[in-house]
């Protein structure tokens, strides 16, 4: 709920039944938020933390559009699935309201101001656009979350995003690498020990789940810890428990867990490795971070953010040319995003201004035999090509999916916008464009 403060948060209710619009903003005002009824002869809307979408006519989608074009990051509450906008986040409301889920969503909305930038997961390709639908539905909850997926694709920044959405956001998140420590030490990090508990043992420890109480534990490479370890932790996670090294008291612990593991688990189970009880009491809700060559449409995207990065936000001082994406987009990136990050830096370093082409690129880079066709999606095939037959290619197939999508729709713009998750204004001009009206 937002606070008591002389400043209420704003909420934008947009819906084209007036009376829902008016017990929705009673609702609001009950819940200490400032509610603005969307008028379409207003404009200007500024400084909310999320709209709340009812039943909208094709005016009422042309506010939405623009709020989402000034404001991408801003949640949009929707009572109507076909409400749904497809570029930033949206957020289902069951009918008949309920007031906790409202309050969960709203709070939520205000938490997502600032974090969702801060650990943003760049991206628009379709299997980032689901792991982003997944991260925001389980945020809200304490499910145990098992995340997957090659060594260098983000899985602790999904981690953190979910940690930064949820209501433990105001707590500790604690990461700590299975893989990185000694598996002799690994009990006294996650539990932490009494003085004296053993040899070298000169002072009390505190561990990991103690340091994260209230928050966030991050098991990075679950996959690598040792089975009589799987074994304590398996106990915690079941009776919500612990005991220090060389002490006899139970200590409560209420820390979510989120794991991480690049190893294949079920396989890992399948040749006793991995105890399977452990396994599924991890895996309550599984997402799978896609390698890079199976997003190469991000790829735009992740090198201007990786050059800001370097670079600070004067990102005009270096470019990186259509054919050095193109390179790129054909290379396997074994190491992922990381990869990807650790050559923006070096290409930084030898070449701080102007443009980079192909011959600023490392061999192997240029060389590498491409990805198989089946996994790349259409942009990776269609950046290989010239730059001509690179915007035939893409003229062609808008025109035919416009032209599916009108046929489908029955002529209906607006509905036809949404099956092409584009803007109305946007589908009107390019009909004219390609005379398909």
């Amino acid at each position: 709920m937002a606070t008591g403060n002389d400043r209420r948060a704003k909420v934008l209710v947009l819906d084209a039944d007036r009376d829902r619009a008016t017990s929705l903003s009673q609702r609001l005002s009950f819940l200490n938020y400032e509610p603005i009824i969307v008028d379409p002869a207003s404009s200007g809307y500024a400084d909310e933390i999320a709209v709340v979408v009812g039943a909208v006519d094709e005016e009422l989608r042309g506010i939405a559009d623009r709020l989402r074009d000034e404001q991408p990051g801003l949640p949009f509450l929707c009572l109507d699935q076909g409400a749904t906008l497809a570029n930033g986040p949206n957020w289902t409301l069951d009918l008949p309201l309920k007031r906790a889920q409202l309050e969960r969503l709203l709070g939520r909305a205000e938490r997502y101001q600032g974090r969702e930038r801060r650990h943003r997961i760049t991206g628009t390709s379709h299997p980032i656009r689901s792991v982003r639908r997944l991260i925001e539905q389980v945020a809200d909850f304490d499910t145990n979350v098992l995340i997957t997926g090659q060594s260098g694709t983000g899985k602790e920044l999904v981690a953190r995003t979910i940690h930064d959405l949820s209501e433990r956001a105001d707590k500790p998140f604690v990461p700590i690498n299975c893989g990185a420590i000694p598996k002799d030490l690994l009990e006294s990090e996650l539990f932490g020990h009494e003085k004296g508990a053993f040899t070298g043992a000169i002072s009390a420890r505190t561990g990991r789940f103690e340091l994260a109480e209230g928050g966030t534990l991050f098991l990075d490479e679950i996959g690598e810890m040792s089975l009589d370890m799987q074994v304590k932790l398996l106990r915690v996670l079941q009776e919500r428990t612990f005991e220090r090294i060389g002490s006899n008291k139970l200590k409560d612990c209420n820390v979510r867990i989120i794991a991480a593991t690049h190893v294949d688990l079920p396989k890992a189970v399948e040749n006793g490795d991995f105890r399977e009880d452990l396994y599924y009491r991890l895996n309550v809700f599984p997402i799978e971070m896609p390698p890079l060559y199976r997003r190469v449409s991000d790829l735009p995207q992740l090198l201007d953010e990786l050059l800001i990065a370097q670079t600070g936000e004067d990102k005009g001082q270096l470019r990186v040319s259509p054919e050095v994406v193109r390179a790129l987009a054909s290379y396997r990136w074994p190491g992922n995003i990381r990869e990807l990050s650790n050559l923006v830096e070096r290409l930084v370093i030898l070449k701080p201004e102007g443009t980079i082409e192909l011959d600023d690129l490392p061999a192997k880079y240029l060389d590498a035999d491409p990805a198989p066709v089946a996994e790349m999606n259409s942009v990776t095939e269609a950046l290989q090509m010239t730059e001509a037959n690179l915007k035939e290619h893409l003229q062609s197939l808008e025109q035919e999916l416009i032209g599916q999508a009108m046929e489908a729709s029955g002529g209906v713009v607006a509905k036809a916008a949404r099956m092409l998750s584009m803007q109305r204004t946007t589908l009107v001009e390019k009909i004219g464009k390609y005379q398909l009206g």
